[in-house]
Order: structure tokens, then sequence, then C-alpha cells
């Protein structure tokens, strides 16, 4: 099929650049009437099913000029969600890479620190009251492996895990712990439907199982599990992520937290928006029948230093980690970012 450009390197190198292309289109019709094209032959005739709206190749496009040449077009930027989930075809098929927000804040400040778990254990231990500090630092790091995908990246089995922990650093006076640390392993099924409506790309779909617990015996054990689906559109540097979410372990029976859902709600919604490098969020959550919710904003700079970027977090609701739950409060934080979730 390249025997036309033989002769001339520049060209080969173009009518290469064409045949990755063609690889790349999804449907089996048009990645035929693609090849048709470019060895001057006629073209395939699309079926009604291939007539259907199919997501452009990420990788460059040669296409003819006014002067019959073939011209390389420049390189389409991936999306928001096609880079977090690696849907683009020429995306590492097997990887582990980052997921949640890793992430240290120097320190977090509550104007309502929770000590009710804690206080049988401070009684015991005859622990002055007021003994945890308002400030402390937080951390987290979070990442995901893909197990398995297709051919074109548009399906994926994904694995994670998610770990945040609030520590009393500054608290020399009880010897600095770790006030709950939140471990949280997931399992996803991944897919782009690369649907596009009213001016939006829906992007993501996907669906799994999420275990969250803080690994602590009573009285400051703390689980649930979750099926979780989510559903991501974006349009330029904007993209909107819904999950709405049904607990898995019985609410009714006695365990550590019966109504988390009371505070937690059935979902949240995110909003992300990029803007020259910057990077914010704001994400919303609650349960209408009960009035409880909460609220998220951050906002992460530029690249500062390597990888790092200056991150501030600011929270106010309830459920800001496990152990607080059903404990409302305002919360603020400054520190070092790696990455956003999008």
């Amino acid at each position: 099929m390249l025997a036309p450009w033989a002769g001339n390197p520049a060209q080969a190198a173009i009518a290469t650049t064409a045949l990755a292309d063609c690889a790349a289109i999804l449907s089996d019709q048009a990645r035929l009437a693609c090849y048709d094209r470019l060895s001057g032959g006629p073209a395939a005739p699309m079926s009604v099913t291939d007539s259907q709206p199919v997501s452009a190749p990420l990788s460059a496009a040669a296409a003819p000029d006014a002067g019959g040449r073939r011209v390389t077009e420049p390189l389409r930027e991936p999306s928001l969600i096609d880079k977090a989930w690696g849907f683009d075809p020429d995306s590492v098929r097997y990887g582990i890479s980052l997921y949640q927000r890793n992430y240290l804040l120097f320190a977090n400040y509550t104007d309502r620190i929770n000590e009710h778990p804690f206080t049988p254990i401070f009684n015991a231990l005859e622990v002055e009251d007021q003994a945890l500090d308002s400030i402390e630092a937080r951390f987290q790091i979070s990442f995901k492996f893909r197990m398995w995908a297709t051919e074109d990246r548009r399906w994926g089995v994904w694995a994670a895990y998610t770990q945040m922990s609030q520590w009393q650093v500054y608290n020399d006076a009880i010897s600095s712990p770790f006030r709950d640390t939140n471990y949280m392993p997931e399992l996803m099924l991944s897919y782009r439907p690369g649907i596009q409506f009213a001016g939006f790309d829906w992007n993501l779909l996907n669906i799994g199982y999420n275990h969250q617990s803080n690994g602590r015996s009573d009285p400051i054990s703390r689980s649930w599990d979750r099926l979780i689906v989510s559903f991501g559109i974006e349009r330029g540097d904007f993209a909107l992520i819904l999950r709405p979410w049904i607990r898995l372990d019985d609410e009714d029976s006695d365990d550590d937290n019966p109504d988390i859902t009371d505070y937690m709600g059935y979902g949240d919604i995110t909003a992300y928006f990029k803007w020259r490098d910057h990077s914010f969020s704001l994400m919303g959550r609650g349960n209408p029948s009960t009035g409880k919710g909460s609220a998220e904003l951050t906002w992460m700079t530029p690249k500062l230093l390597g990888p790092l970027r200056f991150y501030l977090r600011g929270f106010t609701g309830y459920g800001d980690s496990l152990i607080d739950y059903n404990w409302r409060q305002n919360t603020i934080g400054a520190g070092i970012a790696l990455n956003d979730s999008l």
C-alpha cells in the first residue's frame, strides 16, 4: 500500500501515519473504507449500523490539501477522562497509574474537633479533656492498576487502592497519634460510551465494588461496602462526574455505623475545571430525607517543583472521614499534591 510513495521518504512517512489512523478506527466498515481511500480504490459502503457516530482517533490524521498532497493534522489532545482512565488506544494496556488525589496537607484546621469516639479511651487512660489538637496533618495515597483491557481500550477492568490518614503530628502531649486512617480497596469495570449530547461528550461509565474501613476495633471501628456507578461527561476543560451508590452491607444490623447513609447519602457529584494549568473541583453529597450532607472545594496550582503542586482543600458538613461520618465541622488545609482525580 506504500508503493506510490516508495521514492519519496517524506510522503511514505505520512502514509504510515495515515495507516495507523485507519487502524485506530473502531468500526470495521469505516476502517475498511479508510484503507480503500488510501489505496485509491472505491470506498466500502457504510451499513446502517456503521453510520452511527464513532469516536475520532486520538492520533494524528493525514488528509489531502488543495493540491492533492497529504498533510498531517495536529495531534488531538486526549480529554480529561480519556487521560485519567487510559481510553486512548495508544495508552499502556496494563500498568499502574495514579487514581484519586495523592497529597500531603501540612496543616489541616477544623473548627470542631471530634473527640466523642475517643472519650472511653481517654477516660481509661486518664487523659484530660480536649486532648486532640484542632490542627493536624492529613495525607492520602491512591493508585489503580488496569488488569484487563480491549484492544481499543474502551473496556477495562481496574483494581484500585486509596488510603487517607489524619495525623495529630503536632500533638506531643499524647505522642502524636494517628487520629484515623481510612482504607479503601476497589474493583471496577470501565467503559467509554463516546456519545455526544447537548454539547457534552459522555466518556465514562464505571461500575464497581468499594470497601471502606478504618481497620480498628470497637468502639471506634467504622466500615461500609458499596456498589458504585460512575457517569462522566465533559466538554473541553470541564468535566462532571455523578456517582450514585447502593450500600451492600446490612444497614439494619447492629454494626459500627448503621446510620452512615443518613449523613453520607446515596451518591455524590463532582465538577472539575482546568484553567491555565490550575485545577479546581467542587463536590457535593447529601441525604435529602435527613437534610445532612457535605461539600468539598479544592484548588491546585500548576506544577511548582517537579510534579508537585500547591494544594488547598476546604470541607464543610458531615463525613470528612469515617470516624467523623456523623460529625459536622468546617475544615481547611494547605499542602502539596502530585495529581488531581482528573
